[in-house]
């Protein structure tokens, strides 16, 4: 660090010690004006001010020339009025020198911040994939070194100076303390250096508590993203109290933690005002003490001002510790990141064969395009068994993109996740890899990428060609280079569509150019291909809508699609999809298929491995690579597998149970309807509706005349949220805040009691020279008020601290606790409408804001505020005269501050805006890794990291840069008092015989509120970007709550109801807002007891909004629904969703066990537990768990597969025993082999229940008693499967006939 920030750091330091050194000229100048003028005020034997001065200097020689009088430069430097003029410019130089010294050391912080954050973002790029899989190294973790640990090293740099100037003035304080004093300056000396260890003891507990407070922190903001995402689960189960006694928990534990942290804030800022009474109070009793000599005027109050001048670096002194503390621990977190493991860059060295991809250029034997999906199966393999066969028998020649040879892969734990790996994946052809749920497939990708720990064997990619030129010539294998060690780090770009959809937070073109050329004709047929036309017609600004976290909540399908759309708009030779069908429905996934896979990647001649559940697919296979276990079954094509693993080949046949089919162009224009549509249009519409509604709130607010002159603009955008004050300080309690202002008014009243106090004792006329008795009898009057106003003052001190912390610990509580339930109990189209990040945010940043920042900020106002009235107050007491100086110096500072607050406030928005794009593109690389580093975008996303760390820093500098703009001009602005308050002082003395203890008060004031001013603008700047987040949260404590009451008492709902599960629908009309058009019109349906009801429809038909109506989740504006005999509208919400079960589409976990993911309210025993995991097919693997019921399941079930993850639902389901369950397409996630089990499950272990799916592939209904058809919320088709599809020209058996 020395060496490369040596220079400005040593820059910093000389203005800061030539600074501190000027800053002693103040408390000497005031000594020498105030003991001049009480000497020339004794020798004054009725003569005017000026005589005296005349008096004084004749003792001096007089030096004439040509009968002009020199003044002698000690005689010119002891005039009070050249004394007053250098004390003004010694103010000047001091603040210049200090504002110089800040600027110069926070510019190297925000330079060495850059640099760390450069540092980090590297290593992210090279971390290992099972770091981030096995938790070693999380999110938050990356967010905390780049949110903080990078800010704790830039802090330290800022105070770096202070660590050496801080001793040279503490000594250079003592000694002229000596020097006014005597030996009583080492008492008061010895007081302050008593206590500076109790005020570190203080800062390290500090320190502590702040930490505890952060860790309790982050656990409550985990659980409330957990609940935040999990919210229609945890609603629609009834859990939502349970998760958030949770959060209330954590958040108690984290109040504890805040005390601690409220105390000792308040101690420290009590220290810092105690300490500087209790040494002046020692020094001054001392004083009088041992030199049994009444205390001077100049004395008292130089020894005043060098006291406040000593204490600040005492007190900063801790704090700079405090800081490099927390710098080391800083560096220790960023030494450990930088230390973990990485992704080898040798993962796939050595190799013997010459994978070479210019002989798929020679050979046009073999040319995918000529696959016929017209033909049957038979003729399409016949046809190309010969050409294959013809190339893979020389492995010269071998015409092979990827091969692995005996490779065994691990994810870092030392246990071979994937093992005996021999595959080779065909150049230019199309690869399938299938197999159960959880078997190793998605893994075998990423091992060919390079992401998993390879433990054995060799990975060879093919080599591109340099050059086409070659591309015509016939050379033997010989004549081409040998061998191509092709290693994970120069294998070529890979196009990867992962399993988990990853979405950059940027516009829909941007993420599926993703970096390459737009190139119009391409984009559109990407955006054909994977139908999102439609979908990109629904958003406001069409594919330049932005979207990701702070953008528009796609559904998982439109997620999925554009990332399919990224992989193949990509002009790469190799495209990986790793199962890209999971979240579409039959005729997305057809239009996928044939378009995007079948039509637009085999033209480009691409080799394409596919990860897919669809079996049915298969036939379009060029080559299958089966899995089961993490190890290859076997591969080949399809007319392989059927000769020589016909068993296999059979489970195949019954589980697809469909031939190639092509469809009726009508049809397949039908089928780009697509997933959650719908769900789009209402977001857009809640969305849309809710700007408008917060656009006319913002009107209301504003003043009627709409003038857009600058003045307007600036009243307005100086406005402090006066509101939102309001809202914090009464949250806060009335009685602390009566106690609040009360106490404060005391202190400062006391405070300058105590220095009028010493004023009058100093100017005390020692009449009874003759009398010493009644002299020291006086004396020790003044001795004993000052010592009880003292101690007053030192109580209230203690008191006033301990009243704010106090009452912003009340008011954070409450505020906290009221936005929680407020959340936790609104309607789900609250959280359809609103950003989940913008909900989170209230959590965490502005609640952190309101914990930890506001009362500090409020309580440096207050003291500031009063200090700086108090001392203007002093000196119009003292020098009414000084009234005129007053009046130029307000209408100046008002100017001033009001500026300041309104660049302030728009720097500080800046500063924040431009700090989440970069936290933001940090999460979103660490989230994205496998895919940038697949695709080799690493330098591109470097470089935006570089830009977005440039604009974040720029901001940090000009805001760092505006703060030293205020505090000159306020600087300037004191000397200006502190010039007019000496020369007034003076005038007063000579002209009205002020005594000189009444200047030395005046002047003592005067230099507080050059020291206090710019504090008053920085805090009410800072006080009024806070109140930003009191004004957020309070924006949402006014949303309305959802109905929990019932008009039916719980306790006369039956203990087993429903029992029968028997659903008459009676004339439903649903909606989803008021303000929205019903999404469901008179539907009439009637479900008897134990029926298995199957309800279809294309995608925005109205099928979900049916299964959210059993809940209430949807405004049932007219009609009902009875569930054995009970109206559910007249439930409570309690009652109704905790007796009904649903699985939905989206599994969710939550971190915690096994055994609380399936029983949160702990009601059931443990056989009833593996009965279910039994039921859903995962007792085997739990059971391999440590800890079994009690295994840990990690944020979001991230440690299971998807599939795992829906079979964990399916037995949540079961637990709860209900007699009605809604299967909402809940088998989408899931392989075909793991549905067909599940559907069997379904039927025997719900044989007595009535079970009502909602279907995403219709042939799961197909055994169902009743099957509902709908169409635009209404009710088409209502029969018996097997009556439907008689039916020929009915929807259901147009659906079944496209699904077969």
């Amino acid at each position: 660090m020395y060496r490369a920030y040596g220079r400005p750091i040593f820059l910093s330091s000389t203005f800061r010690y030539l600074a501190d050194l000027l800053g002693f000229a103040g408390p000497l100048c005031i000594f020498k004006i105030v003991d001049h003028l009480s000497k020339t005020s004794k020798s004054s034997n009725n003569v005017n001010g000026t005589n005296a001065m005349m008096y004084n200097s004749s003792q001096t020689d007089k030096v004439m020339l040509m009968g002009v009088y020199f003044v002698s430069s000690k005689e010119f430097l002891e005039n009070v009025h050249v004394l007053a003029v250098l004390l003004f410019l010694a103010l000047i130089l001091q603040r210049t020198f200090l504002q110089a010294s800040y600027y110069v050391a926070i510019e190297t912080g925000i330079n060495l911040r850059g640099a760390l954050l450069a540092m980090i973002y590297t290593k992210i790029l090279r971390l290992s994939t099972s770091n981030m899989s096995m938790g070693e190294v999380t999110l938050g973790q990356i967010n905390n070194l780049v949110a903080i640990e990078t800010n704790q090293l830039m802090w330290f740099l800022f105070l770096c100076p202070n660590l050496w100037a801080m001793p040279v003035q503490i000594i250079m304080g003592v000694i002229l303390l000596y020097y006014m004093l005597g030996i009583s300056a080492l008492i008061g000396a010895s007081v302050i250096a008593l206590l500076a260890p109790l005020q570190y003891f203080i800062a390290t507990k500090f320190t502590d508590a702040q930490k505890s407070t952060l860790d309790y922190s982050t656990e409550r903001l985990k659980n409330t993203n957990e609940i935040l995402k999990g919210i229609k689960l945890l609603k629609l189960y009834a859990w939502e109290h349970i998760f958030c006694n949770n959060v209330e928990k954590t958040r108690m534990q984290e109040l504890t933690s805040l005390k601690s942290f409220a105390l000792y804030t308040s101690l420290s800022i009590f220290m810092n005002a105690a300490i500087p009474i209790a040494a002046v109070l020692a020094t001054f009793l001392a004083y009088t003490h041992i030199n049994l000599e009444k205390l001077s005027s100049a004395v008292a109050f130089t020894s005043l001002s060098l006291f406040n001048i000593l204490v600040t670096p005492l007190f900063l002194l801790s704090t700079v510790i405090r800081f490099t503390v927390k710098a080391l621990v800083s560096q220790q977190k960023l030494k450990e990141f930088l230390m973990s493991d990485e992704i080898s860059d040798d993962g796939f060295r050595g190799g013997e064969t010459s994978l070479n991809m210019e002989t798929c250029k020679k050979h046009s034997g073999v040319h995918t395009k000529a696959f016929n999906r017209r033909q049957p199966l038979k003729d399409q393999l016949e046809g190309f068994e010969q050409p294959l066969r013809r190339y893979i028998r020389s492995r010269e020649t071998e015409d092979v993109s990827v091969k692995v040879t005996d490779g065994s892969f691990s994810w870092g734990s030392g246990m071979a996740t994937l093992s005996n790996i021999s595959i080779r994946i065909p150049t230019g052809q199309l690869t399938m890899i299938v197999g159960q749920v959880g078997c190793g497939k998605s893994s075998l990708l990423l091992a060919t990428l390079g992401e998993m720990l390879k433990v054995s064997g060799k990975v060879y990619w093919s080599k591109e060609p340099a050059n086409e030129m070659n591309q015509d010539a016939t050379l033997s294998a010989h004549e081409v280079d040998p061998v191509f060690e092709v290693t994970g780090r120069n294998r070529n770009s890979v196009a990867y569509s992962a399993q988990k959809p990853w979405l950059l937070n940027t516009t829909v073109e941007e993420n599926i150019t993703f970096g390459s050329p737009f190139i119009k004709q391409r984009y559109k047929a990407v955006i054909d291909a994977c139908s999102l036309q439609p979908d990109i017609d629904l958003l406001p600004f069409g594919d330049q809508t932005e979207i990701g976290e702070r953008g528009i909540n796609l559904s998982g399908g439109q997620k999925q699609r554009i990332c399919v759309a990224r992989a193949l708009y990509q002009n790469t030779s190799t495209v990986f999809l790793d199962d890209p069908f999971s979240a579409l429905d039959i005729h997305l996934s057809d239009h996928l298929m044939q378009e995007g896979i079948l039509k637009f990647l085999r033209e480009d001649k691409r080799t394409v491995a596919l990860v897919t559940h669809k079996l049915q697919y298969l036939t379009h296979a060029d080559w299958i690579i089966a899995m089961k276990d993490g190890t290859i079954i076997r591969e080949g094509t399809l007319k392989d597998f059927q000769n020589h693993d016909v068993e296999l080949y059979e489970q195949w046949k019954t589980l697809m149970n469909r031939q190639d089919q092509e469809f009726e162009k009508e049809t397949e224009g039908e089928s780009q309807t697509i997933l959650e549509r719908k769900t789009l249009r209402r977001a857009m519409y809640s969305r849309e509706a809710k700007a408008q509604l917060d656009d006319e709130d913002e009107e209301e607010d504003e003043e009627d005349d709409d003038e857009d002159n600058m003045s307007t603009v600036m009243r307005l955008r100086t406005k402090m949220p006066w509101r939102a004050f309001w809202r914090y300080l009464t949250s806060g309690g009335f009685l602390l805040l009566f106690l609040l202002i009360i106490s404060k008014l005391l202190k400062h009243s006391v405070m300058v009691a105590i220095d009028y106090w010493l004023a009058k004792w100093t100017s005390s006329k020692q009449t009874s020279e003759t009398d010493t008795m009644t002299d020291t009898s006086v004396q020790n009057y003044y001795k004993m008020w000052y010592s009880i106003l003292c101690s007053v003052g030192i109580i209230l001190c203690l008191i006033t601290s301990l009243t704010v912390e106090w009452m912003g610990l009340t008011a954070a509580k409450n505020l906290h606790h009221n936005l929680l339930n407020k959340i936790i109990l609104a309607p789900v189209r609250f959280f359809d409408s609103t950003p989940l990040g913008q909900i989170l945010n209230r959590f965490s940043a502005d609640t952190n804001i309101i914990d930890q920042h506001i009362p500090p900020t409020l309580e440096s106002l207050t003291r500031s505020t009063f200090l700086c009235l108090s001392a203007l107050g002093v000196l119009l007491y003292v020098t009414p005269i000084f009234f005129t100086a007053l009046l130029p110096f307000i209408v100046a500072f008002y100017f001033i501050q009001k500026y300041f607050r309104v660049a302030s406030k728009d720097l500080q928005e800046l500063d924040d805006s431009t700090q989440l794009p970069l936290l933001c593109h940090f999460s979103e690389t660490a989230e994205g890794l496998t895919t940038i580093r697949a695709f080799r975008h690493e330098t591109r996303f470097k470089q935006r990291m570089l830009e977005l760390t440039d604009a974040n820093n720029i901001a940090y500098l000009f805001l760092s840069a505006a703060n030293r703009w205020l505090e000159v001009r306020t600087d300037y602005l004191g000397a200006y008092i502190v010039l007019t308050a000496a020369l007034a002082t003076i005038t007063y003395s000579h002209y009205y015989g002020l005594s000189s203890g009444f200047v030395g008060f005046g002047l003592t004031y005067a230099l507080t509120v050059c020291n206090y001013l710019n504090w008053v603008v920085r805090n009410l700047a800072d006080l009024e970007v806070q109140m930003g987040a009191v004004k957020k949260v309070n924006s949402f404590l006014n949303i309305e709550s959802e109905n929990y009451e019932g008009t039916i008492d719980p306790s006369q709902v039956p203990e087993d109801w429903p029992q029968q599960g028997e659903i008459k629908i009676q004339d439903l009309c649903v909606r989803y807002d008021p303000a929205l058009k019903p999404v469901l019109k008179h539907v009439k349906a009637y479900i008897t007891p134990g029926q298995k009801v199957g309800i279809c429809g294309r995608t925005g038909s109205g099928k979900s909004s049916l299964s959210l109506a059993f809940f209430r989740m949807v405004d049932i504006f007219e009609g009902k629904i009875i569930i054995d005999g009970i109206d559910i509208s007249k439930l409570p919400l309690h009652t109704l969703r905790s007796r009904l079960s649903i699985i939905l589409q989206d599994p969710v976990l939550f971190s915690g066990s096994i055994r609380f993911n399936l029983d949160p309210e702990c009601k059931c025993t443990d056989d009833r537990l593996w009965e279910a995991l039994e039921i859903a097919q995962l007792k085997n693997m739990v059971k391999s768990l440590p800890g079994g019921l009690n295994a840990m399941v990690t944020e979001g079930g991230e440690n299971f597969s998807v599939g795992q993850r829906q079979l964990f639902s399916l037995a949540r389901a079961f637990v709860r025993k209900s007699s009605i369950l809604i299967m909402d397409e809940a088998t989408a996630s899931i392989d075909m082999a793991t549905e067909s089990i599940l559907q069997k499950v379904v039927m025997t272990a719900f044989a007595n229940c009535t079970v009502v799916t909602i279907a995403h592939r219709v042939h799961t209904i197909l055994t169902a008693d009743l099957v509902i058809v709908m169409k635009r919320g209404n009710i088409l088709e209502y029969d018996k499967p097997e009556s439907l599809l008689a039916h020929e020209g009915g929807i259901f058996a147009s659906f079944v006939k496209a699904d077969m």
